[in-house]
């Protein structure tokens, strides 16, 4: 019983070594300037959408609220021609911090689940990775209009 313990044991590690040996060496370096270039142009893109919305007139109220949508949109459409996740595959955390990302997260099941229709396909699938998020940023959002009613008068 003792022996095949340890050999179960000395089997798991060449096994280990093994996988070790095989698995690609990611390039930690080469990785963080890509998402540093890819999400400071996705900034730099907003920075731009935004300049442009104030010259042609918009207030600084809706000049945010503009420029979110149009990123957003922008998000999801890149996703749905299938550009996004190329550039998400090359950029990592450059392309999924931005409201982009946000965007990608929730079109990119929708898109998988196309095929099984518009209510149990698209409709009951484009949530799964942004539902969570979106139920705990509504719940704090309402929790913490419930404290500034109560305290903040």
């Amino acid at each position: 019983m003792e022996n095949t313990k340890k050999e179960r044991f000395h089997k798991q590690c060449k096994y280990n070594q093994y996988v070790k040996q095989k698995s690609p060496k990611p390039n930690f370096f080469k990785n963080a300037i890509w998402a540093f270039l890819v999400g400071g142009i996705i900034c730099i893109c907003g920075q731009f959408i935004m300049n442009t919305l104030k010259v042609i007139g918009l207030q600084k109220e809706e000049v945010g609220t503009a420029t979110s949508i149009i990123l957003i949109f922008l998000g999801a459409f890149l996703t749905g021609v299938g550009i996004y996740d190329k550039l998400g595959k090359r950029a990592g955390g450059g392309s999924i911090i931005p409201i982009t990302g946000f965007a990608n997260s929730i079109v990119s099941p929708a898109m998988e689940f196309k095929t099984e229709g518009y209510i149990f396909g698209i409709g009951a699938k484009m949530f799964i990775l942004a539902g969570p998020v979106l139920v705990y940023g509504f719940t704090s959002a309402v929790l913490v209009g419930l404290i500034y009613l109560f305290i903040g008068k």
